[in-house]
């Protein structure tokens, strides 16, 4: 835990750290969950440590603090990732008259699962966003782009849509009010282990007035009732950790004068194009330390945050430059979607290997994992740079043990 909480400064303020750092030192028989029976930071609602499900205490003070800092009528500090989240704005939308939601394809999972577990019709963004009830966009994306936020905000207003924002990777992004979710939507997501110094699966969910109620009846089913004390505190000490303008900058420069480097509206996503040899570069990095957040086959993407120090991006540097040396770029295929056009919603699904999958129609949403966005949805055929790609990423999901859902075409 001390190698995550390092600022000192920081520490004074955050209301869960100090209550965990205070009553871990006291005299403590545990005949509570957990089961471990370690006395300390891992433990459960008592007396003196707050309830996440209804604070008062610490907690309270925390969301409220965080709230006022991502600028929300409320925050509600998450456990469960950022997908806990999406899935509440989702209800919530639900509950507040929404029966559709206009949102990219590249979209998270989780917002697929949320609107076939809810009964939302999910529509395509922007082709049909003028049919739906509600528009989510993820921003910024997993490459680091922002979208026009404030030309989204101006469309829905003028045609009384709701705004959601699964900003799952713009935590940081609170500093620049711009590029922030929060300054946009009716309610977002901050995922706030992505891209601040939080522990796994902290992250933050919030709205502005007038859509409070709703969500906090989405994250009242969809949040944990066994929150980690540790990942609260984490969250509390994450959403307050100060701005690093001095690694921003090394970076952006970075990329300015690297013509195989590249960053977007969102600095902390470095994108290094290695083209047909992505894969063979992740894999010599790797074997020098380097540890990159995913590879797509065509760039692979580092992610940096305000915790990064100096030293460590300069020792990135020196990676890239003997990598870019050893791995010249060549040209990669583009991945080509093509809906298939007949109906396949009544046929059976079988299973099938990747290399015999090509030209088959795709039964399963199936990509790379992370980002976890489709590169393949279902109804697609199944094109060989896809299947490429499947093979050789590290994690993949909607492939299981080397086979894809397909439909069978008899």
């Amino acid at each position: 835990m001390k190698g995550v909480f390092k600022d000192k400064k920081n520490l004074a303020n955050c209301k869960i750290y100090q209550m965990l750092a205070k009553n871990g030192k006291r005299k403590h028989l545990s005949f509570h969950t957990p089961g471990h029976k370690v006395k300390g930071w891992d433990i459960t609602e008592l007396s003196y440590s707050d309830n996440l499900s209804s604070p008062k205490g610490c907690i309270f003070e925390a969301e409220r603090d965080i709230a006022n800092i991502l600028g929300a009528k409320k925050s509600f500090i998450l456990t469960d990732g950022s997908t806990s989240g999406v899935l509440s704005m989702l209800y919530a939308a639900k509950l507040l008259g929404a029966n559709s939601v206009a949102f990219p394809l590249q979209s998270h999972k989780s917002v697929w699962n949320g609107c076939a577990l809810l009964g939302l019709v999910p529509l395509a963004y922007p082709e049909k966003a003028d049919g739906a009830d509600a528009i989510l966009l993820t921003s910024p994306s997993y490459y680091g782009r922002v979208e026009n936020l404030a030309k989204v905000r101006q469309y829905c207003n003028e045609r009384g849509k709701l705004l959601l924002i699964d900003g799952a990777h713009g935590g940081h992004l609170h500093f620049d009010k711009d590029l922030y979710a929060g300054t946009f939507a009716d309610m977002w997501v901050d995922g706030v282990h992505k891209s601040l110094p939080a522990l796994t699966q902290g992250a933050v969910v919030s709205a502005r007035e007038g859509f409070v109620d709703a969500l906090k009846k989405g994250v009242d089913i969809f949040r944990t009732t066994s929150p980690s004390y540790p990942v609260m505190a984490s969250v509390e000490y994450a959403v307050k950790y100060p701005k690093n303008l001095k690694v921003e900058r090394e970076v952006r420069a970075y990329a300015d004068g690297e013509p195989r480097a590249s960053v977007n509206e969102d600095w902390t996503k470095l994108l290094c194009r290695f083209g047909l040899k992505a894969f063979e570069a992740e894999k010599y990095l790797e074997s020098k330390g380097i540890f990159a957040e995913f590879c797509d086959g065509e760039y692979i993407c580092f992610y940096l945050s305000p915790a990064t120090k100096m030293r460590t991006f300069k020792n990135l540097k020196k990676h890239l430059e003997k990598a870019f040396e050893k791995y010249q770029f060549e040209e990669n295929p583009a991945i080509k979607r093509i809906p298939a056009p007949l109906n396949y919603k009544h046929c059976g699904v079988e299973q099938v290997d990747l290399d015999k999958a090509i030209g088959r129609v795709c039964a399963e949403n199936c990509g790379l994992f992370p980002p976890c966005t489709p590169i393949l949805c279902v109804g697609d055929r199944i094109d060989s740079e896809s299947v490429r790609r499947l093979q050789n990423a590290n994690n993949v999901y909607g492939v299981y043990q080397g086979k894809i859902s397909v439909f069978e075409e008899n």
